[in-house]
């Protein structure tokens, strides 16, 4: 199983960036996938999350309205776009995989499979 993250980099506050997930090893089209954030000092945040077949997203209220979670399911591609980034975004962001049970997706213990992490900084 791998999950590779990319896209991170710096951006300044009001500025856009798009992260991208390539996942393989397991049959994503049958997992719920999540974006997790950890920033400096601090614990795991679950920021987004869209279930196995794109049709149902969330997202946690500090970021509703500016991001938006997508996946291609033939592509094995899972994506977020972070629009009006604010240095409070400033985290290492991972994409992690867990079974679609049809509920939960906020919980960080649903995900089995984690991405090594793409570093986002907002920073002017």
């Amino acid at each position: 199983v791998q999950l590779v993250e990319s896209g991170g980099g710096l951006v300044q506050p009001g500025g856009s960036l798009i992260l991208s997930c390539a996942a393989s090893g397991f049959t994503f089209s049958s997992y719920a996938m999540s974006w997790v954030r950890q920033a400096p000092g601090k614990g795991l945040e679950w920021v987004s999350a869209i279930n196995s077949g794109g049709g149902s997203t969330s997202y946690v209220d500090s970021v509703k309205g500016r991001f938006t979670i997508s996946r291609d399911n033939a592509k094995n591609m899972l994506f977020l776009q972070m629009n009006s980034l604010k240095p409070e975004d400033t985290a290492v962001y991972y994409c992690a995989a867990g079974r679609d049970h049809g509920f939960g997706y906020a919980s960080i213990n649903l995900y089995d499979y984690w991405g090594q992490g793409t570093q986002v900084t907002v920073s002017s």
